[in-house]
Formats: C-alpha cells, structure tokens, sequence
C-alpha cells in the first residue's frame, strides 16, 4: 500500500469523511466519543481507563498530523472536508481532560462525559473562536490538527468544571 494511500485511509477514517451526508466533522467527532464511552465503561478501572486515552491521543495525534497533511496536499485544499482523522484527536483529547477533571465511576456519568464533550467540542470546533481560529493557519497538517486540539482542550477543560460540578 503506498504512503498516499495510507494518508487517505488515515486521514479520511477508511473513507468516511467522503461518505456521509452529514458534515465530516460531526462524522469525526461522534464515533470517537461513543467509543470513549463504551470503552470507559466496560473498564471499572477509571485509572485503566485514562492511561488507555491517553496512549490513543498520544498515538493519534502525529498519525493525524502527518496523515491530514499528505491528504490535505493530494486534494489541493488546506483542510478538506473529507478529513476528519483531526476530529478524533480533539474529541479523544476533550474527554481525556474532562474525565480527569470530573472522574465518572458509572455509564451514566461517562455518558454525561461524553455528551458534555461533544457537544462543547462540536461547538468550538465550528464557531473556531481566538485564539483556536489562528492555530489553523498553521502549514499543513499541523494547521489543520492544531485548532481541533485547542478547541478539545478547552472543550475537556469546560467539560470537566461542568461534570466535577454534577458528579
């Protein structure tokens, strides 16, 4: 498989961001929060549980941003619709700061969590306000990365206030 082919399979999460009807941002935001969520709950232990985000955000990110980058500059555009592998970073680490901050110890929680997250990163993520709207200025997949992990860890910040506050 060629390097470009793996950027597209990559970038585009095996070709879901050219799929659907919906935005493919909604597309790359919501699949990773739903997987947070299951995968939080079957782990009782919360500890387990962060380590294993923490490790997936920490493998997601350059993927994302060499990934996003190579599709970005074989679709001619500097953050293609169709790429939504930046999505998942920020989303991953929006519920990775806010369960730290708020940690749930039930689905029902975690679901909060989730909703919380999602909803405040889809938020930021669309309005893109400063300082996140400067970040995706930045040359390629870097730019096209940044402002989704600007608006997940002010997401997981508001995220996590808000659950410490419920839970």
């Amino acid at each position: 498989m060629t390097s470009s082919r793996t950027a597209f399979l990559l970038a585009t999460i095996a070709g879901l961001g050219d799929r659907v009807p919906a935005p493919g941002t909604t597309v790359g935001s919501l699949p990773p929060a739903l997987a947070w969520w299951v995968v939080s709950a079957m782990l009782a232990d919360h500890s387990r549980s962060m380590l294993l985000i923490g490790v997936a955000v920490g493998i997601v990110i350059p993927v994302a941003v060499w990934s996003s980058g190579v599709e970005a500059g074989r679709r001619g555009g500097d953050d293609p619709r169709a790429v939504v592998i930046d999505e998942v970073a920020g989303q991953w680490l929006c519920l990775l700061i806010a369960a730290i901050l708020a940690p749930a110890t039930n689905a029902v929680d975690l679901g909060i969590i989730a909703a919380l997250g999602f909803l405040l990163f889809r938020i930021l993520d669309v309005v893109k306000p400063p300082p996140i709207s400067t970040l995706e200025r930045l040359p390629g997949g870097t730019g096209i990365v940044a402002d989704d992990l600007a608006a997940g860890a002010i997401a997981g910040l508001a995220a996590g206030i808000v659950g410490r506050w419920l839970f």
